[in-house]
């Protein structure tokens, strides 16, 4: 069967392992033949958004192909509305049988819509990371962008679509309450962990990793990370291991901060258990959490989540109102997220044996739910 994805709304990073890039690679592990049709937003070696030259083909390390559409004239407006040049064409060319939309918000959708009218046996599926916490704030996202613009382009996409997948539980009420999909269609896919990631050899990544960072295999290790802003919440965990005072507790930052929390560096310096790794790519991630023994993601979400799921970590994450599907079977520690106290006491309740060991046995289970092998295969019906 051939797969076309379309990666138009947003971003594509090559090498990364957000679900962009492993639906595509468990397609083609399941014997599938899959193409990517991506914009040219991506991100520099730094972890930060960039554009890239020119458009491209070629074929990526997971057996898929990849073909990179330029923005149409003016560029400036269509990187907004998301016009490509050559979208009918490719489509054309590639002629699948199966289509998954990665978010439904590009004006292309009007492109594709023509070509679905040709080819009306052609299966849609798409889904939505935009939620009322990372999409909607400024007005003209809130009252134009979302309500008038991409709901104009979702509802043009919603009589081919056999699936719209929110990947949380917010998600899928904002492609009912924002964007007016029926709710017949909506359905929530996970986003989760690449198999081929996990160490098979998780206690020598351990050791290793453990060593370069001067970690004691006997001391407890809290992973943390993303794009830091102040809404991750990063400056109330550094304060809850202020008041833990562990010589024996660390904690391992993997990511970026933004530049109005640049000014946490001083106290990670003054701090010898907290290693501050800056961006990592996603085996130095992988590698970190194999290393650690709790996740702890204080404020808003991140791939991160359920990647540590996915993982097997015992986790802390803040609550939040329709985010909670990283809770399977009680593996996790659901915290308001910026009370110090409450989070102390969560990380402590982590540290006992008896106690950390219960949610550690819970958090194997739980693993299987997020693992990218089988969410593959629910993305398109099989």
């Amino acid at each position: 069967m051939k797969i076309v994805h379309l990666c138009l709304s947003a971003f594509f990073i090559d090498n990364y392992s957000y679900q962009e890039n492993m639906l595509p690679k468990y397609h083609v592990k399941m014997g599938h033949k899959v193409t990517v049709i991506a914009s040219l937003f991506s991100f520099n070696k730094e972890g930060k958004g960039c554009f890239l030259d020119e458009p491209s083909e070629y074929n990526d390390k997971n057996g898929y192909h990849v073909i990179r559409l330029a923005y149409k004239s003016p560029v400036k407006i269509n990187k907004t509305l998301r016009h490509y040049e050559g979208t009918a064409e490719v489509l054309e060319k590639e002629s699948p049988d199966v289509i998954f939309l990665h978010n439904i918000s590009f004006a292309d959708i009007s492109i594709l819509e023509d070509y679905l009218k040709r080819y009306p046996g052609v299966k849609v599926y798409a889904d939505n990371h935009a939620d009322f916490v990372n999409s909607a704030k400024n007005f003209m996202s809130k009252y134009i962008l979302h309500p008038i613009i991409w709901r104009y382009y979702a509802k043009k996409i919603e009589p081919y679509l056999t699936k719209c997948f929110g990947v949380t539980p917010m998600r899928c009420r904002f492609l009912s309450e924002m964007y007016h999909i029926s709710k017949d269609i909506i359905e929530f896919l996970p986003m989760g962990v690449d198999d081929d990631a996990i160490p098979l050899n998780r206690s020598e990544v351990r050791s290793v990793i453990r060593m370069e960072l001067g970690i004691p295999m006997t001391d407890k290790v809290i992973l943390t990370g993303g794009k830091i802003d102040i809404l991750k919440n990063i400056h109330i965990l550094i304060e809850a291991l202020k008041k833990r005072n562990d010589g024996h507790l660390h904690l391992i930052i993997c990511g970026t901060f933004t530049p109005e929390m640049e000014y946490l560096k001083k106290s990670i310096e003054a701090m010898p258990n907290i290693h501050y790794l800056g961006w990592c790519n996603a085996e130095k991630v992988m590698d970190c959490m194999v290393a650690a023994d709790v996740a702890c993601f204080p404020g808003t979400h991140s791939t991160l989540w359920e990647q540590s799921v996915g993982v097997g970590l015992p986790a802390i994450f803040k609550r939040w109102k329709e985010m909670e599907h990283v809770n399977v079977n009680g593996n996790c520690i659901f915290v308001k997220g910026d009370d110090v106290d409450e989070l102390s006491n969560a990380i402590c309740k982590m540290q006992i044996e008896p106690s950390y060991n219960e949610y550690l046995n819970k958090a194997s289970v739980a693993a299987k739910s997020f693992l990218y092998s089988e969410i593959a295969k629910k993305a398109i019906s099989q």
